[in-house]
């Protein structure tokens, strides 16, 4: 988890109003959903069934690791052949060939051999270096040219015998898709959290923002290093420090940079993105940890992303805002994580 949820219902000031909170696991981590109201047990337990059953279609649609998933269907099928697959997946899977673009290719669904190569992955194999060959090998037969998608007929097709895999974008749609859910059902005012992926609606109180907290980037801890308030807007964080492996004195990040078919060898130590949307958020998140630091930066001045940047510099770490960062924020909180970043 990267992100500490601050303003819950059960750390709440006493001047906020009440509220109800769900917990429970999802996408193979947490999930936690918090409405401002009160609500009769009846109505929670029929909206808890709602998000869960929103929650549940996304993972049979989108999870590598279900045998029954659609993606895994389209996994199977030999290389050439059509699947006919839903609509939000065919959704997911043009949006991730967007933002591929977008990125120069840092964002690649089509690298799942990879990532089950280095062991991340349902493959689950031993925790080892693959070899120089059994790279090259995966690295040949990836790329999003390779997925060919036909939305008018819902259908899709491997060209080669790659992997898909949509974890770096599957849980923001998600979160998105619990969202457009408490929305529809006439709810305003709401968090939801899965997996330290967060969006909020509307405010904790009248008087008080929703407030998360970014996490110190080192291993085994869990502390927010800042606060930041969270209306309307969505937050992602990616990071290299808490699913890797060590091997002959070097540490393998479970991210892998689609250009080089290697795990990510650069200082950026996490990457938190703000924006309306969560897939988006998600999927940006992934991608500046792919990208680097200065690469990232650069591409959030010119799209005008909020993002903040958290590097290793020796035996520190050193905060970079982006523009649209900075104004995003009112000073008080902004002026403690410029003085932690030694920025003017």
């Amino acid at each position: 988890m990267v992100l500490l949820l601050l303003a819950g219902c059960g750390d709440s000031p006493p001047e906020a109003p009440p509220a109800v909170r769900f917990d429970g696991g999802i996408f193979g981590t947490f999930y936690q959903v918090t409405l401002v109201g009160e609500y009769s047990d009846r109505e929670a337990s029929r909206l808890e069934a709602g998000f869960l059953a929103v929650l549940e279609q996304v993972d049979k649609q989108m999870s590598t690791y279900r045998d029954d998933s659609d993606l895994n269907r389209l996994n199977r099928a030999e290389p050439g052949s059509w699947v006919e697959l839903p609509p939000a997946l065919l959704q997911v899977l043009e949006e991730s060939r967007r933002y591929g673009e977008k990125t120069d290719g840092a964002f690649d669904i089509t690298i799942g051999g990879l990532v089950n190569l280095w062991t991340f992955g349902p493959e689950a194999r031993p925790e080892e270096r693959p070899s120089d060959s059994e790279i090259r090998q995966r690295l040949e037969i990836t790329g999003i040219h390779n997925l060919e998608l036909d939305p008018d007929n819902d259908r899709a097709r491997r060209l080669t015998d790659i992997f898909v895999d949509v974890s770096g974008i599957a849980k923001g749609h998600g979160v998105d898709e619990v969202a457009d859910y408490l929305t529809e059902q006439g709810i305003s005012d709401f968090m939801v959290n899965i997996g330290g992926d967060i969006t909020a609606a509307g405010r904790r109180s009248p008087e008080r923002s929703w407030q998360v907290g970014v996490e110190v980037p080192q291993d085994g801890q869990q502390q927010a290093q800042f606060v930041v308030p969270l209306d309307d807007r969505s937050l992602a964080t990616s990071g290299d420090y808490r699913n890797y492996f060590q091997q002959d004195g070097r540490r393998y990040s479970h991210l892998i940079d689609p250009r080089t078919g290697e795990p990510i060898s650069h200082r950026l130590a996490s990457a938190s993105v703000f924006t309306p949307s969560n897939t988006e958020a998600n999927t940006l998140a992934t991608s500046f940890m792919v990208m680097g630091l200065e690469k990232s930066l650069a591409y959030a001045e010119e799209h005008d992303i909020p993002a903040l940047l958290i590097h290793r510099r020796g035996g520190e770490f050193r905060t970079h805002l982006s523009t649209a960062f900075e104004a995003m924020l009112d000073e008080e909180y902004l002026a403690p994580i410029k003085a932690a970043s030694n920025q003017p």
